[in-house]
């Protein structure tokens, strides 16, 4: 079998055979292991192996992306052709390009980011003994009922990236995951509730009897859940989806909305979009961390960089062809899969920690709802008007008093966000660093 560099090699040059002005390629070859397991039974056990290409062409400034999952000869030279042709077709796009050589990113040491875990990859049998021994600890907690399963899985992946501007690279990148759901309750009265674990590293990963145990108890804490009140109240996102909150932002902020002018942030640039104590750092370069990345979709060095600094927008989140209809500079953040151009996403994320911890921030949240599971989304993009399902526990002079759910929040995420508070109880290690955030001016709709 030919090596991803070869193959992405021999992709550019049937491109400028077949008529290409340009052309980058992506190759990405993986392997795959998930194992569910139920009732202590295996339900599920599924293993893949492939290579998929993808080709992205340019025909002046028309441009058009084909991809395949066969490396054969033949193959390669008919995307090429399948590829000139749809582009003759597409409209002229004049923000369309490959990055000049100049911008590419040049030296990088993958070494350093600990992308990959040196250790064999786990057999199915292993990955059954942990899914097994989670659903155990969850149901080995008082007051759990079924479990619902326990799923792990195991991945590895190689991918390439090369153009005809020079750049050519690659990197390995491993996964491994753990995760259990337990339920509470029978009939109309069941709660549902899970825990997990994901990392590049084996040796990171929680145990499976703390993952299992602690999805049994969070289960057994959501037993006899109702309504809350319906009113104004304070709201404290917990850790555990604190970061769809920043992730709001985040959209609001990506090129793509703001050449289209569909963000709520589209004249803010410079503003205040948080309280002046906090700002959002993305950082690709972190070990150990999934987003992590040497070098962005269109071969652009990666860099650390703060979105919001002190409180105020100072960026949008921009690949080339955004960056050039805003007349800016890409800000290193191309995406893409193999059948698609580029767009601008993000790697790892950390919003600033306070001081206080969570049963804190609660206490002096005094009277509310601590929100633990979201359900469902209406966000409008261009007024920023929210409204989502939520499920968690209400909190009566700074205590938990009894579980909740079937409730909406609704609020505008403009002031939302510059009067949130944060806790200190983020986890370092996943990718959006997010800590649990008290938050001012949200209708809550209950009983």
């Amino acid at each position: 079998m030919h090596s991803l560099e070869d193959l992405s090699t021999a992709l550019l040059k049937a491109a400028k055979d077949a008529g290409a002005d340009a052309a980058d390629t992506l190759a990405i070859e993986g392997t795959s292991l998930a194992i569910d397991v139920r009732g202590g039974a295996l339900e599920q056990a599924e293993r893949s192996e492939g290579i998929d290409l993808g080709l992205r062409v340019f025909v002046g400034h028309r441009q058009a992306c084909v991809s395949a999952s066969n490396t054969s000869e033949r193959t390669i030279a008919e995307m090429a052709e399948r590829a000139i042709a749809m582009a003759k077709e597409a409209p002229e796009d004049p923000h369309a390009g490959l990055a000049k050589p100049d911008q590419l990113a040049q030296a990088f040491d993958i070494s350093v980011l600990e992308l990959t875990d040196p250790r064999d990859e786990p057999t199915a049998a292993d990955l059954q003994d942990a899914a097994n021994r989670a659903e155990a600890a969850a149901l080995a907690i008082k007051g759990v009922t079924q479990a619902q399963g326990a799923s792990a899985g195991y991945s590895h992946r190689r991918m390439h990236l090369a153009a005809s501007n020079g750049f050519s690279a690659g990197y390995t990148r491993t996964d491994h995951s753990l995760s259990c759901v337990a339920i509470s309750g029978e009939g109309l009265k069941m709660e549902r509730e899970y825990d997990g674990d994901h990392r590049i590293f084996r040796e990171d990963m929680r145990s499976a009897e703390d993952i299992g145990t602690r999805a049994g108890e969070r289960a057994v804490a959501r037993a006899g859940a109702k309504k809350p009140p319906t009113g104004a109240f304070p709201v404290v996102y917990d850790e555990r989806i604190s970061s769809s909150l920043i992730g709001h932002l985040m959209s609001a902020m990506s090129g793509s909305a703001i050449t289209r002018g569909t963000s709520w942030l589209r004249e803010s640039m410079g503003t205040q979009v948080l309280p002046e104590a906090l700002s959002v750092i993305e950082n690709p370069h972190r070990p150990r961390a999934t987003g992590t990345r040497p070098f962005d979709a269109e071969g652009l060095p990666t860099q650390t960089r703060a979105f919001v600094q002190d409180g105020k927008l100072t960026s949008w989140i921009l690949d080339l062809a955004t960056a050039r209809k805003l007349g800016l500079a890409s800000t290193g953040n191309a995406q893409r899969g193999t059948s698609a151009p580029p767009s601008p996403g993000l790697t790892n994320l950390a919003l600033t920690q306070g001081v206080q911890s969570k049963d804190q921030i609660l206490a002096e949240m005094g009277t509310g709802l601590l929100v633990t599971g979201m359900i469902g989304s209406s966000i409008n993009p261009n007024t920023g008007d929210y409204s989502r399902g939520a499920s968690g526990f209400w909190v009566e002079n700074g205590d938990i008093a009894y579980p909740v759910n079937e409730c909406t929040l609704a609020g505008y995420l403009r002031d939302m966000l510059l009067n949130i508070a944060p806790a200190n109880d983020a986890r370092v290690h996943l990718s959006r660093v997010v800590p649990s955030l008290r938050v001012e001016g949200l209708t809550l709709a209950g009983a």
